[in-house]
């Protein structure tokens, strides 16, 4: 079977002009991520990972270059329809949660479906489907209850519950990690992985060598260009994780980690 890509990014530039100076955040960065593929993107703080993530979503405008997501390029895309293809087609994954306070947990992960229109689903399917979702994720239990009132755990899963509600094609996920202790974070990385191995294409920024060794590709990025990658291969239960994280981290430091 041929390999599908659905990410597509060529010369794509982000510039900046802080005090009247231009500052390059990506320079000409292209890649391929294909379909199931599970990719990581690494680097120092300030070189532009989060940037890389955020214009390659459609989040944030690009200077120049194209976006391609399932064949159709959002960079030059109206804002009325990337918004649409955003909301149908991507999930997102924040470090910090971006949970209404106003609503319970199960209301802000049907949220995004709400708003769909491709998607005929009468208010009870969608209910159906977030707490499909949130026995899946095993946080069924705080379905009711305010974001104030369960750890940071469950609300990460929360989020991964709230990004998959309009079945996306790929999930974006910054630092989905980055706020949560050791536990939480392998819990939060053991649900992805299975969201993963189900055939959702997930990219991710992380800081973390532990979290990047569970992907199947890690791309190094400083100074807005990305410098390298590495395959390690497709991360299942069966894997040995300490050889991933070591052949991982001997690479980074290869990198200038």
């Amino acid at each position: 079977m041929a390999t599908q890509t659905i990410l597509k990014v060529k010369d794509l530039c982000k510039t900046y002009i802080t005090n009247k100076k231009q500052n390059n955040a990506l320079r000409n960065v292209s890649f391929n991520v294909n379909k199931g593929e599970m990719v990581a993107i690494m680097g120092p703080s300030g070189s532009g990972k989060s940037t890389l993530l955020y214009t390659a979503s459609g989040m944030d405008d690009a200077t120049s270059g194209e976006v391609m997501i399932d064949g159709e390029n959002i960079a030059s895309m109206p804002k009325k329809k990337l918004a649409n293809v955003r909301l149908e087609k991507m999930g997102f994954i924040f470090q910090q949660m971006h949970m209404l306070k106003n609503l319970t947990i199960l209301d802000n992960i049907i949220l995004p479906a709400t708003e769909s229109k491709s998607k005929k689903r009468s208010r009870k399917q969608i209910r159906e489907q977030g707490e499909a979702l949130m026995r899946k994720m095993g946080i069924i239990d705080t379905a009711g209850h305010d974001i104030n009132e369960v750890s940071g755990g469950q609300l990460q899963r929360a989020c991964i519950c709230r990004s998959m509600i309009n079945d996306p094609q790929i999930i974006f996920a910054d630092e989905p990690t980055g706020a949560l202790n050791r536990s939480s974070s392998d819990e939060v990385m053991d649900m992805l992985c299975s969201l993963n191995r189900e055939g959702t294409t997930i990219m991710m920024v992380t800081h973390d060598a532990r979290v990047a060794s569970k992907c199947s590709r890690v791309m190094f990025i400083v100074d807005g260009e990305i410098r390298g990658e590495k395959s390690l291969g497709v991360f299942t239960e069966g894997s040995n994780m300490r050889e991933r994280e070591r052949t991982l981290n001997n690479w980074l430091m290869e990198m200038g980690w």
